[in-house]
């Protein structure tokens, strides 16, 4: 049976997993963050524990499901603006073949789940399976692009997501020096 569509759900998966990994650590963090401030106390008057911790994983759950969701409409824009510029294929066949990589990004939110209690583990994880997932974009697509072609598909990704990092830190950079510069000291 080789049907196209047997690894339609993966990608939503894969992302349902690693927003669980990020949401259980992040969870861990805001639970001894409210301790510390003695709202954790107040907290578990109104509800009891494990529903705190259910509420708050559900709710950071949701939160990275949107980043990692929008990380993905990205990724997939990128890959197809670089077989756009970069491929002749006018039918789509390269993104059919390289539709079966998601089982990448599912093994890599299997294997997140594993390592929920580091975020230097998860984010590992994360950055070794993105690594996996464009060698194996770009071992699929060698078949069908030129040296040159393929040399400009490989710059394009490095310098659009490298350009996206850099933004990114940027503005982090700019917002935590906003708020410093606004506090009181």
């Amino acid at each position: 049976m080789k049907n196209t569509y047997v690894t339609g759900y993966l990608p939503l998966a894969a992302i349902l997993l690693f927003s669980l990994s990020f949401a259980l650590f992040t969870q861990g963090l805001a639970v001894s963050l409210f301790k510390q401030v003695g709202l954790y106390t107040g907290l578990l008057e109104m509800f009891t524990e494990t529903e705190l911790k259910l509420a708050m994983t559900i709710a950071l759950m949701m939160l990275f499901f949107f980043i990692i969701s929008g990380l993905k409409v990205i990724a997939n824009t990128l890959n197809e603006l670089s077989l756009l510029f970069f491929s002749k294929d006018t039918e789509g066949e390269l993104l059919r073949v390289v539709r079966s990589g998601s089982i990448i990004f599912f093994l890599g939110g299997l294997l997140s789940l594993i390592s929920f209690s580091s975020i230097k583990g998860i984010l590992i994880i994360f950055a070794l399976t993105a690594i996996g997932y464009f060698v194996y974009f770009v071992y699929k697509t060698s078949k069908n692009l030129s040296p040159a072609n393929l040399i400009g598909l490989i710059a394009f990704q490095i310098v659009s997501w490298s350009t996206l990092v850099v933004l990114l830190a940027l503005v982090g950079m700019k917002l935590y020096n906003g708020v410093l510069g606004g506090l009181p000291l």
